[in-house]
Order: C-alpha cells, then structure tokens, then sequence
C-alpha cells in the first residue's frame, strides 16, 4: 500500500502557487528598486529575485539521479549562482527568468513518481538526519523560495508597497463584513 499522499502532481501545483506569487512580487517593485538592498551586506532585490529563478539547480542532483552529494561540486554550482546574480537583468528579463525557469521545473516535478519521490538521498556527512526523501529534498527548494518571498513581502513594505497577498486577504476580509453589514 502506497502511504504517499502528497505526490508530484500535488508539489508541482503547489511549486507554482509560490512562483506565481513571486512572480507578481517581482512585477509589482518598480525597476528603479531593483538595486535596494534592506541592509550592508544583504541581496539587493534584482540579486534576490536572480537567486530564487536559479534555485532549481539544486535539483540538478535528482534529474541527474544521484543518491549522494558524492562527486557533485557544490562551490561549483554556488559559484555560478553567484556570477549569476551578479548580472544587471532588467525587470523583464528577471520576470521572463522566474517564468521560464519555473515552469520548466514544476514541469520535471509534475513528472516524479511516488516511488522516485520516496527514495532516500545520502546527506552530507556530519548531518542530521543522515538521509531524506528526495520530496523532502525537492519540496526544500519550494521553501527556500517561500523564505525568500518574505523577504520580499518585507522590503515592499520598505519600499511602501502592500505586498498583493496582504491586499487581497485584507479585500476578503472587507468584502465579509461588508456582508455581514
């Protein structure tokens, strides 16, 4: 009996949710806000948005079919991240990244089986657990976004910008007591 109730189609949705809502982050900071930076020493917008388009390639190691970080060159593809986020993209060029880039990985994850999902992936020695799920492992990327995105919510609020979620949360609320009225 299959125990996995959440499966690829499920966190391909879900992975697309949390890019559009990224997505529409991106499309509503002015272009002239790109560069800001909350902070000495954090990621301006532009490099945050660049780092979260990219963070898929994380998952170079499943499509590869890898059971370990054995042989996989980590600073490498930090590396290359990094390079990455150093580009000047303009907002469109960073808006059509988060699309494509999106896309074509909830596109791979809509593809995983139950089985691919529930095999078991040989972490780094030293950490704890030793072993996790490749879902677990995939749906990381999903959170790492998310953590990300609230960074974002926090520098529109910088920027004074009402970050869509809050509007739209704060538009149901008013619509029910308006019909409650």
């Amino acid at each position: 009996m299959n125990m996995m109730c959440y499966g690829g189609r499920d966190l391909a949705r879900a992975y697309r949710t949390v890019r559009a809502n990224t997505i529409k982050i991106a499309e509503e900071i002015p272009e002239s806000k790109l560069d800001f930076s909350p902070a000495p020493g954090v990621r301006t917008v532009r490099q945050m948005l660049t780092h979260i388009a990219l963070a898929d390639s994380f998952a170079g190691i499943h499509r590869e079919k890898r059971t370990s970080f054995d042989g996989f060159d980590f600073p490498a593809m930090v590396g290359q991240m990094q390079a990455e986020e150093a580009k000047l993209r303009t907002k469109a060029e960073l808006v059509e990244l988060l699309k494509s880039r999106g896309e074509e990985t909830a596109a791979w994850i809509d593809t995983l089986s139950d089985e691919f999902l529930a095999e078991p992936f040989t972490q780094p020695q030293g950490m704890t657990p030793p072993t996790k799920s490749r879902f677990e492992m995939i749906m990381s990327m999903k959170e790492h976004e998310m953590h990300h995105r609230g960074q974002l919510m926090l520098i529109e609020r910088m920027l004074g910008i009402t970050p869509h979620l809050t509007r739209q949360m704060q538009e149901r609320f008013a619509a029910r007591q308006q019909a409650r009225a």
